[in-house]
C-alpha cells in the first residue's frame, strides 16, 4: 500500500471514529419537561407521545394553532383566548419544541417527520372531540396545515397561514441527511444545535419589525424550553426529519377558505413571497400589516385578531359552542 493510501485510510478513520471520541458535555440544569409547565398547561398521550398544549373556550368546530420552527404554544400567547370566545382553541407543542416530549428512540413513523406533524394535528382535535377546525399555522407550521388540510379535508374548515413557509425547501440533500443520520452524526449534531440556540435570542429579535419593543418576559418564555431534558438531540432530530414537501403543486387543490397574513416588514419569510403563495391559492385572501414582521401574532396581535375574524365573518365561520346553535 502507498503512503497515500495508508494516509487516506488514516483520515478516513479519524473521519468516522473521532466523532465517537469527542466529549459531548452534559447539558447542565435540565428537567422533565412537565416541571416547566404553568398551570394553563395539559398533557396528553397522543400518537405514542406526551404532548404538551394549552386550550381556550369550547366548540366544534375550532381552532388549532400550529406554531413555527424554534417557537411553542407560547407564541400565541396573545391570541388562544381572544380566539377561544369563538370556539375551542388549542395550541400544542409539536415534537422537538416546548415542553411536548422529545422521543429518543421510536418504532413505526418518525415522531418529528412531516407525515407525523399532520398525524399529530388530528391526533389533538380528537384528544378534544373537534370534528372539524380551522388550521392556524405560523411559518413552518403554516406548511403543516397546508399538508393536513390536502390530506384531510373533511376534517378542516378554512386556513389562516400566517408568515408561511410554504414550498421554500427545507432539509439537506438525501445524501447529507443519511451521513448526518449516523453514530457520528447523532454524537456531533447537538453540539451543533447548542450553538445555534445560543443565537436565538438575535434571531427572536430580527423576527420583529422593532426588536426593542421585546420585553424580558417574551425572551424568557422562548428560552424556556432550552431548559427541557433532551432539547438539544430533539432538535438535532428535527433537522435530521426535515425534508421538502412538495405542496406548491396542490395549493390549487385546496377548496376551503384560505387567508394569508404577514407584515410588511417581515425579514425571514419576505411579504412578497407571501403574496406569491396567496396567488396561487384559488380564492385566497392576503393581509399585510404594516409597521410588522414575521410574528403578526405576538407584535400585532390586536390587528392579526381583527383580520381573523372579519375573514371568518365573511366566510360564515362561526363554531357553534351550544348544541342548540348547532345547524
Amino acid at each position: 500500500m502507498t503512503a497515500l493510501g495508508i494516509a487516506f485510510g488514516v483520515l478516513l478513520g479519524l473521519v468516522f471514529v473521532l466523532p465517537l471520541l469527542v466529549p459531548l458535555p452534559p447539558l447542565r440544569g435540565t428537567v422533565p419537561p412537565e416541571e416547566l409547565a404553568d398551570p394553563e398547561g395539559r398533557f396528553a398521550e397522543v400518537g405514542g407521545v406526551r404532548v404538551h398544549f394549552k386550550v381556550a373556550g369550547d366548540g366544534d368546530p375550532g381552532f388549532v394553532l400550529l406554531h413555527g420552527f424554534g417557537a411553542s404554544t407560547f407564541s400565541w400567547r396573545e391570541v388562544l383566548v381572544p380566539l377561544g370566545e369563538r370556539g375551542t382553541a388549542v395550541a400544542f407543542d409539536r415534537p422537538g419544541f416546548g415542553l411536548t416530549e422529545r422521543p429518543r428512540r421510536w418504532t413505526g413513523i418518525n415522531p418529528y417527520s412531516p407525515e407525523a406533524q399532520v398525524a399529530l394535528t388530528l391526533g389533538i382535535m380528537d384528544e378534544l372531540g373537534l370534528r372539524k377546525a380551522v388550521l392556524v399555522g405560523h411559518s413552518a407550521g403554516a406548511g403543516v396545515a397546508v399538508a393536513t388540510a390536502l390530506a384531510h379535508p373533511e376534517r378542516v374548515v378554512a386556513l389562516v397561514l400566517v408568515a408561511p413557509a410554504v414550498g421554500m425547501g427545507s432539509g439537506f440533500p438525501p445524501w447529507l441527511r443519511a451521513l448526518l443520520a449516523t453514530p457520528q452524526g447523532r454524537r456531533i449534531g447537538p453540539l451543533f444545535v447548542r450553538r445555534i440556540a445560543a443565537q436565538g435570542e438575535e434571531i427572536l429579535r430580527r423576527s420583529w419589525h422593532d426588536g426593542s419593543r421585546i420585553t424580558p418576559e417574551v425572551v424568557a418564555g422562548y428560552r424556556l424550553p432550552l431548559r427541557a431534558q433532551d432539547w438539544d438531540r430533539a432538535l438535532w432530530e428535527v433537522t435530521l426529519a426535515a425534508r421538502p414537501v412538495p405542496l406548491l403543486d396542490r395549493l390549487p387543490e385546496l377548496s376551503i377558505p384560505v387567508l394569508v397574513i404577514t407584515g410588511e416588514e417581515d425579514r425571514l419569510i419576505p411579504s412578497e413571497a407571501s403574496r406569491r403563495l396567496a396567488e396561487r391559492i384559488p380564492g385566497a385572501e392576503l393581509v399585510l400589516l404594516p409597521a410588522c414582521g414575521h410574528l403578526p401574532h405576538e407584535e400585532r396581535p390586536a390587528e392579526f385578531l381583527a383580520a381573523v375574524r372579519s375573514f371568518l365573518d365573511r366566510h360564515g365561520l362561526r363554531p357553534w359552542g351550544r348544541e342548540e346553535d348547532r345547524p
